[in-house]
C-alpha cells in the first residue's frame, strides 16, 4: 500500500517531488523501526502503541520538535489514506497529539541593511554579477519563494503591466505587481541576458547559469548568503529570509494583512499573521520611547 499512497500523493494531491521524497523517507524510517522493535513487516499492522513508541524514540534521538511533528503528520496522512481505502478499520494515529513547541518569530533584515545591500553592493558588470543582483532584487521586492524564482520564465514577466506570474504551492498561479525600481532592474538584466546569450527566448528561465540552464536551489542559497554576509549579521541567511523581510516591511508600513497574504500566496491568514508579531514589537518600541507614561 506504500506504493499506492505515494502514487496518491503524486497524482491526486499533486504535492511537490520534494514533499513526496520526505513522506517516503519518513515512512521507510517508521517501517524499519516497527520491524526492528516489534517484528512487524507491514505498517498496516501497527497500532497506537507502536506509533507512540516511535515518537518517543525520535524524541530520545534528540530530534527537534518540528521534525518529530512532521513525521507524525506523515503517518496521519498515510493512515487516513489506508482508512479511506478500507485497508484498515481504525486510525491508529487518532489519539497521537503533536508536541508543543515554542513560537519562533520569523527573522527579517532591517530596512537600512537591505537598502545598503541593494544600493551599495558592487555587483560585477558581467552576466553573473547582474544575475546575482536580479536574484537579490526579485526576492526582496516580490517576496516570492525559492521554488517560484527557480521556475519563473521570461514569458511570465510583463514589463508593460508591471507584473509577474508565478506558479506557487498547490500548482496555483498568482500575479504579483512589480515596482518601477524592479522594472528598471529587469530591463537592465534583460539587456545583459541578451548580450550573453545572443537571443532571449520567452521559454528561457529568468534566472540561469552560464550554460543557459535553469538555476538550482543551492546556487541561489550561495548567492543570497554571499551578499547578505556583506551587510547583515545573520547566521541563517537564506532566500526565505528575503521573503520574511518583504512581508515584515510591508506590514511595518501599514499594508493590509489580506493583501500581504495574497502577495505571499498563503492559503489562509494564519500563515501570514505570524509576521504581525514583528510589527507589534516595533509598535511597542515606539510606544515605550515616545509615550510620556510608558
Amino acid at each position: 500500500m506504500l506504493f499506492s499512497f505515494i502514487s496518491y500523493l503524486e497524482h491526486e494531491k499533486r504535492v511537490s517531488p520534494h514533499t513526496v521524497l520526505a513522506y517516503r523517507k519518513d515512512l521507510d524510517q517508521f517501517i524499519l523501526f516497527i520491524n526492528t522493535a516489534f517484528g512487524m513487516s507491514n505498517p498496516e499492522e501497527a497500532g497506537h502503541a507502536e506509533i507512540r513508541a516511535w515518537m518517543v524514540a525520535l524524541i530520545e534521538e534528540g530530534l527537534e520538535v518540528t521534525t518529530v511533528n512532521r513525521k507524525m503528520a506523515t503517518l496521519r496522512s498515510f493512515y487516513k489514506f489506508l482508512l479511506r481505502s478500507q485497508i484498515i478499520t481504525k486510525d491508529p494515529t487518532f489519539k497521537i497529539k503533536s508536541l508543543k513547541k515554542g513560537r519562533n518569530l520569523p527573522g527579517f533584515i532591517q530596512e537600512k541593511e537591505i537598502y545598503n545591500l541593494l544600493t551599495s553592493t558592487n555587483f560585477d558588470a558581467d552576466f553573473e554579477g547582474q544575475r546575482d543582483r536580479m536574484v537579490m532584487q526579485t526576492l526582496y521586492l516580490t517576496g516570492i519563494r525559492l521554488s517560484e524564482l527557480l521556475g519563473l520564465k521570461w514569458s511570465a514577466v510583463d514589463l508593460i503591466q508591471l507584473q509577474i506570474k508565478v506558479l506557487g504551492k498547490g500548482k496555483k498561479y498568482r500575479v504579483i505587481p512589480i515596482s518601477s525600481e524592479l522594472r528598471l532592474g529587469i530591463v537592465h538584466y534583460k539587456k545583459v541576458f541578451e548580450e550573453c546569450f545572443s537571443i532571449q527566448n520567452e521559454n528561457d528561465f529568468f534566472i540561469v547559469r552560464l550554460n543557459r540552464e535553469a538555476a538550482y536551489p543551492m546556487m541561489i542559497y550561495r548567492i543570497v548568503k554571499k551578499y547578505l554576509n556583506l551587510f547583515v549579521r545573520n547566521t541563517k541567511s537564506s532566500p526565505h529570509l528575503m521573503r520574511h523581510t518583504f512581508a515584515t516591511h510591508l506590514l511595518n508600513k501599514g499594508a493590509d494583512l489580506n493583501a500581504v497574504k495574497d502577495l505571499l500566496g498563503h492559503a489562509s491568514l494564519a500563515a501570514t499573521q505570524v509576521y504581525t508579531h514583528n510589527s507589534i514589537e516595533k509598535l511597542k518600541a515606539v510606544y515605550e520611547q515616545a509615550h510620556p507614561k510608558a
